[in-house]
């Protein structure tokens, strides 16, 4: 599948470095706080998996599910939350953690709706921060790489369900961002 990208990005070793660095910094952060961690699945699982690795601190975890992207290299109009929190945050020091701030949509929504839940703090982790994509004005507390305005897979990130499983994050070939049909 490494063959289908057109460049790396970011490769494994420098995620996993930077993984390290936001650990640091959230654990400093929260200085000996319990946390409640929700990450954005699919996308962010990988990156929520290495990263709380990392936190040096008691944590809670939920996940939460919403549809951004569906199957195009463009997000949606209006993200959908499919799957919400099961676990109580009132009270409570949340992390969201998600692959990726493009457009600011998606972490916009969540945290407004995060936010009636009345959470002792809310924070923001992305992996990947693509500011010249922004249409709402949306900063991320915690970011792992800024990146220009491509559509990048791997590390978690997809493209119609596929290349979440590469270690590196990269660019994948035109012609496989609208491909026919899969074989």
């Amino acid at each position: 599948m490494l063959e289908d990208l057109q460049r790396v990005l970011i490769s494994e070793k420098r995620i996993a470095r930077r993984t390290r660095e936001l650990g640091r910094e959230i654990t400093g952060f929260y200085h000996n706080q319990d946390v409640t961690v929700i990450p954005i699945i699919n996308g962010a699982l990988l990156f929520a998996a290495d990263l709380i690795r990392r936190i040096e601190l008691p944590i809670r975890m939920d996940c939460i599910r919403v549809a951004s992207y569906r199957e195009d290299t463009r997000p949606a109009e209006r993200p959908d939350m499919i799957y919400s929190v099961e676990m109580e945050i009132e009270n409570q020091h949340v992390l969201l953690i998600d692959d990726i701030l493009d457009t600011g949509r998606t972490l916009f929504t969540i945290t407004r709706i995060f936010q009636h839940m009345n959470p002792k703090s809310l924070h923001t982790c992305v992996l990947l921060d693509k500011k010249d994509r922004r249409e709402i004005p949306f900063e991320a507390d915690f970011v792992g790489f800024d990146i220009p305005d491509r559509f990048v897979v791997g590390y978690g990130l997809d493209f119609a369900g596929r290349y979440r499983n590469l270690p590196c994050i990269g660019t994948l070939k035109p012609e496989l961002q609208n491909p026919p049909e899969w074989t």
